[in-house]
């Protein structure tokens, strides 16, 4: 399973290598890391920029357990809150949209096996991975 992490807050690149051994005690063995590359916000705007990189895991557990597992780590490096969601009218029906904040660390589960998972807390694959460079750079290093 791929998660992508980033930090655009105090030590990035101590507080990604913290999220990635917590994740080895509490998620499972990290199999890959890639390198980080620094980059600007995605989404909004900020005068800190992001160090971004992904990891390859192997792990036992489900992928609500792992949803729940990353989220703790989350809160355990800093993260004060959760996306914020707004929402937006498109094809005639609500939508919700995330508002993205400066934080210490974001985990997010890219892709789990082939498991597709379209639920309104979890969604895997990642549906804005492929929009991304900063995900999609980094998972290419990692799964050659």
């Amino acid at each position: 399973m791929y998660l992508g992490l980033g930090s655009n807050l105090g030590d990035r690149r101590c507080l990604i290598g913290r999220a990635v051994s917590l994740i080895a005690e509490r998620v499972g063995e990290v199999i890959r890391q890639s390198s980080l590359i620094e980059t600007e916000p995605w989404g909004y705007q900020s005068e800190h920029r992001f160090l971004n990189g992904v990891i390859l895991v192997e792990t036992k557990l489900t992928p609500h357990q792992l949803l729940a597992a990353t989220q703790q780590i989350e809160r355990d490096l800093g993260k004060q809150q959760r996306h914020a969601t707004k929402r937006s009218r498109t094809a005639n029906q609500e939508m919700p949209l995330p508002t993205y904040n400066d934080r210490p660390i974001d985990i997010d589960i890219l892709l789990y096996d082939q498991l597709t998972i379209d639920e309104p807390d979890l969604k895997i694959p990642h549906p804005l991975m492929h929009e991304r460079d900063f995900v999609m750079i980094p998972l290419q290093e990692i799964s050659k």
